[in-house]
């Protein structure tokens, strides 16, 4: 398996959609804990709210002006051809098949069974994908869209103001080609060959020698949410104007989208100066050539095209390279991550109010007035989230605490927590920029004729906002261990040895504490910075990158590693709340519990443990119902 950010990230079946489905299996009640715990007493006897329907895509504000294809409900978005004369696509293979692959048995190529491991997308398990398109106009597109069109098969349509701004750009173009004005990457060469003027009657071919040129990346091909997700991220980005392709160029890539049509795009070959090598893999199915995946199959790029009632495009001056250009991978594959990483702190919030619960912690900490005295990024906000979780039970009054001081992992969570709120909060302003900005080089300024060189293509902010978002996982993966260690001691929990109803006789949890251990370890490995280590280009031109999507593809492995962790903290907490039995558990522990015991019983004698573990992980952490139960908790906390 691949490490992209569908969730199987070369690690486990997981996704990282931020709760988007769990493979068809009946979700957890969601209804809270009002049931006996094995010794008989009461766990829990207030209800949690109903979890909120998953939030749709949401759209940016504009009438869409081309949408290659129909709605998943069969209504036409926009009637039609398109510019370039392909008949409308409405989501279904030229043999009716609908979708990718739109329920029937995949085809056992270990491509396709890599692309399509992602459990909860709409894409890969035919279910039906999202009814609202994601209307893009370069200015507008969040986490959240690209989340709809990566997971949930949501259509693209662009803002009616998108292809005249492409027009203007692209006269700006032709208007330098005829005057043969000496213009990077138009009528020069690319890199080192800058100083070569190309003859006039070669600027196309050298659109199509760009793409094919550049083709170069290796490695298994990122699954098709991330493949969708950057080429959203590209679509938008040329929305944005000022890259001078022309306007059907940008149809097809939304085509493409619509169509179903994934190019197969190798995992390795940027390293943050552009995701040319990358990119280029699209650029060739674009042109009817590489490979591409559609129905359930790998494909030759043309025959994937024709399937799909598409045809090659015919590149002009400087269309090759925009189909290469700027950090659209890096973005679109953050922008997934930025997603997940979202929805693991809300779980690593609520796996610790379990252990909150399971341990009896003190939560005189989490009063506002102490941390109004220092406050640090982001932990008032985690504190208060703990709370709301807590609220129906007996912590919030830290009188029935069974210690003065808890153990730092239990007593500074909000801290830890808050800091990786901060985290997402600067991995989201560095997002914003490189979804919504025109990140070519050179870039068309339509207003006054000019054709600029720039480096907006360049990503240091991205990367580092990546690199302190690992960082800020990891501090939260080594609390959650050691959480789970102090449960196992009695001289510090109170309850029975490792968690086992015959205490020091049976060897209970205690060997769970080395997984979680060897997870942490592989999570902090992970988190390594990549900024700091520049990569270098073109002889005497390329001489510093940022190695952005490197930083963002890893997010994904260590996202699956943290869920893997937070389910090993959840099951052990789950065990010390039967030998604890408290009288009432807050909502988000009561939840979890009731998700937990519905799938595993509790431990008595010694048994495996890492099929639990991976259950608690995929049903539970994983659970659309789940997440979206705990948002509401947790809705106007913050």
């Amino acid at each position: 398996m691949t490490s992209g950010l569908s969730g199987d990230s070369g690690v486990d079946r997981g996704t990282t959609s931020g709760g988007s489905g769990i493979d068809g299996r009946t979700p957890p009640d969601d209804s809270g804990v009002d049931g006996p715990t094995p010794h008989g007493d009461s766990v829990a006897d207030a209800r949690s709210p109903h979890g909120a329907p998953a939030t749709g895509a949401r759209t940016a504000h504009g009438s869409p002006a081309v949408v290659d294809g129909r709605t998943p409900s069969g209504d036409p978005a926009v009637d039609g051809q398109t510019p370039f004369g392909d008949s409308a696509v409405d989501g279904q293979t030229a043999s009716g098949d609908s979708g990718v692959a739109d329920g029937r048995t995949p085809s056992r190529d270990p491509v396709v069974d890599r692309q399509t491991a992602s459990r909860d997308s709409a894409i890969a398990d035919g279910r039906t994908p999202s009814r609202h398109p994601v209307v893009v106009d370069g200015r507008s597109l969040s986490c959240d869209d690209v989340v709809a069109v990566a997971h949930h098969g949501a259509q693209v349509a662009l803002a009616s103001d998108v292809l005249p701004r492409l027009a203007r750009d692209r006269a700006v173009v032709d208007d330098v080609v005829d005057r043969q004005v000496p213009t990077y990457g138009l009528t020069t060469g690319l890199g080192s060959r800058s100083s070569y003027a190309l003859p006039r009657d070669e600027l196309a071919e050298f659109s199509v020698r760009t793409v094919r040129g550049r083709a170069n990346a290796v490695g298994d091909p990122l699954p098709v949410p991330v493949v969708r997700a950057a080429v959203l991220a590209r679509v938008n980005g040329i929305a944005s104007g000022g890259s001078g392709v022309r306007p059907e160029i940008l149809s097809r890539l939304v085509a493409l989208l619509n169509s179903r049509v994934h190019p197969v795009e190798p995992e390795v070959g940027s390293i943050g100066a552009s995701d040319l090598c990358q990119m280029a893999h699209v650029g060739l199915v674009v042109i009817g050539e590489g490979r591409a995946e559609f129905g359930g199959e790998v494909l030759d790029g043309a025959t994937a095209l024709r399937r799909a009632g598409l045809t090659p495009a015919e590149l002009g001056p400087k269309d090759g390279h925009v189909l290469c250009s700027a950090s659209p991978l890096a973005a679109g594959q953050g922008a997934l991550a930025r997603h997940e990483a979202g929805a693991v702190l809300m779980l690593a919030q609520s796996v610790t109010a379990l252990t909150f619960e399971g341990f009896r912690a003190n939560t005189s900490p989490l009063d506002a007035r102490v941390l109004d005295l220092r406050p640090a990024p982001g932990q008032s906000r985690a504190a208060r989230e703990l709370l709301a979780l807590l609220d129906g039970g007996e912590l919030g009054d830290p009188r029935h605490a069974r210690r003065v001081q808890d153990p730092v992992s239990l007593r500074c969570a909000a801290q830890v927590h808050g800091a990786l709120h901060a985290a997402l909060d600067f991995a989201t302003a560095a997002l914003e920029p490189e979804l919504n900005g025109c990140g070519d080089n050179p870039v068309v300024l339509a207003d006054t004729g000019e054709i600029l060189s720039s480096g907006n293509f360049h990503t240091p902010a991205l990367a580092l906002a990546f690199d302190t978002l690992a960082l800020a996982l990891t501090q939260t993966a080594a609390i959650s261990a050691e959480r789970m260690r102090r449960l196992l001691n009695p001289a510090v929990s109170g309850l029975s040895a490792n968690l086992s109803p015959y205490g020091p006789e049976r060897s209970g949890f205690a060997p769970l504490a080395k997984t979680a251990q060897a997870l942490v370890a592989e999570i902090r490995m992970l988190s390594a910075p990549v900024c700091t280590d520049p990569r270098h280009g073109a002889d005497a031109v390329e001489d510093d990158s940022t190695n952005a999507a490197l930083g963002a593809r890893r997010l994904t492995t260590m996202l699956v590693r943290l869920r893997q962790l937070l389910a090993v903290e959840a099951l052990v907490a789950a065990q010390a709340v039967d030998l604890a039995a408290p009288s009432a558990l807050g909502q988000g522990p009561a939840l979890l519990y009731r998700a937990i015991r519905e799938l595993v019983p509790p431990l008595d004698d010694d048994r495996p443990c890492g099929a639990d573990v991976e259950r608690v992980s995929d049903e539970v952490l994983e659970s659309a119902d789940i997440r979206s139960t705990l948002r509401a908790m947790l809705r106007g906390v913050s």
